[in-house]
């Protein structure tokens, strides 16, 4: 059941729906007990406001607690909108890394995906990714939406998608435990699957996680192939520093574009690299109004000032999903948005050391 009045929730990324129009259809939506999910009908019972009345724009989606844990538990139907009917078009059940305990789990419908998949397309071209190229995936699959995704992505781009398999939580076991020689030896098997295939086929685009992209730059090989047969290199799922990478983009791999990508499976999205001719600069604008940033003093809860680091509140906000304030494990710099975009960008993302009493351990992943 979609209402006449809602759908700018159905309008493109691109097209930049009005803020305060968008939220105030998504409330009406995600809160209506013909549309909205059984998660959310019961959770609006708990709060201490009315999302229909009090909820009219972007910064108004502070009032929301942050439910973001309870997505460890919660069946994954009721997270499902009533409003897509008894069948919905439902893409995957996908769960986050595991980094902070226990993994969360998210449902994936399809008009978001495409959405989704559509402004990363727009963002690769602005980068200048080949169409037509073969990529070569070095990311999680299974319950993870990153391998789900860009291989998806690289057959809208034209190309095959070559993938390896990857299993990011037990490297983080490795690690936790102190088998740091195991953990070395599981990252080499994960470069050996990409011997194989670099060395046989033609591989334009190399999508990668930073931490298995910088022990592919020590093989002489490997690195070898890359320069020889890679057009660009995306690297997501983990942070980079920029002294890495300065010393990969301008010394190992020299004339090969390095992007990157922000994202989690909390945003089910990745928000790309800002476009610009600075190639140091790594900035991160989310596709807003469904995804917006606010970067914050994580004592206060306040913002920090343009330029100061602070912890990143996420909201998520879309016709198949609701998940406002959102305080994630990751720091940032605060960035203005481009212009006439709501709420912040961001720049050189970092984990958090530590993220609700558990230590974050990014491994390969």
């Amino acid at each position: 059941m979609v209402h006449d009045f809602d759908t700018v929730l159905d309008t493109p990324i691109g097209d930049g729906p009005d803020p305060g129009e968008f939220i105030r259809a998504a409330m009406r939506w995600h809160f209506d007990p013909a549309t909205g999910s059984p998660f959310w009908l019961a959770r609006a019972k708990t709060l201490d406001f009315d999302p229909l009345t009090d909820v009219r724009g972007v910064e108004d989606l502070a009032l929301f607690p942050n439910v973001c844990d309870e997505l460890r538990d919660v069946r994954v139907e009721d997270l499902v909108p009533r409003g897509y009917g008894k069948n919905p078009d439902i893409c995957g059940i996908f769960e986050s890394g595991g980094t902070t305990g226990r993994p969360k789990r998210v449902v994936l419908l399809r008009d978001w995906f495409l959405k989704s998949q559509e402004c990363l397309a727009a963002i690769l071209d602005g980068h200048g990714v080949p169409r037509g190229a073969n990529w070569l995936m070095m990311f999680p699959t299974g319950p993870h939406m990153g391998g789900y995704a860009y291989s998806r992505l690289a057959s809208d781009h034209g190309g095959h998608a070559f993938s390896i398999d990857m299993d990011p939580r037990w490297v983080k076991q490795l690690i936790a435990a102190g088998r740091a020689e195991e953990a070395r030896a599981y990252a080499g098997h994960l470069l050996e699957q990409a011997r194989h295939v670099l060395r046989g086929q033609d591989v334009g685009v190399l999508a990668i996680t930073p931490p298995v992209l910088e022990r592919l730059a020590v093989d002489d090989e490997l690195t070898d192939l890359v320069r020889n047969k890679v057009k660009a290199i995306i690297w997501a799922g983990a942070h980079m520093d920029a002294n890495t990478r300065d010393l990969l983009g301008s010394e190992v791999f020299p004339g090969i574009p390095l992007i990157g990508f922000f994202g989690s499976t909390m945003l089910l999205h990745s928000c790309g690299q800002r476009v610009t001719e600075d190639i140091g600069e790594c900035v991160f604008d989310p596709p807003a109004p469904f995804i917006t940033f606010r970067v914050v003093d994580p004592d206060s809860g306040e913002p920090v000032e343009y330029g100061a680091r602070g912890r990143v509140v996420v909201n998520h906000v879309s016709r198949s999903f609701l998940l406002p304030n959102n305080l994630d494990r990751d720091e940032a710099t605060r960035v203005p948005g481009p212009r006439g975009q709501v709420g912040d960008s961001v720049a050189d993302v970092t984990p958090v050391r530590v993220f609700d009493g558990e230590a974050v351990i990014e491994g390969v992943y």
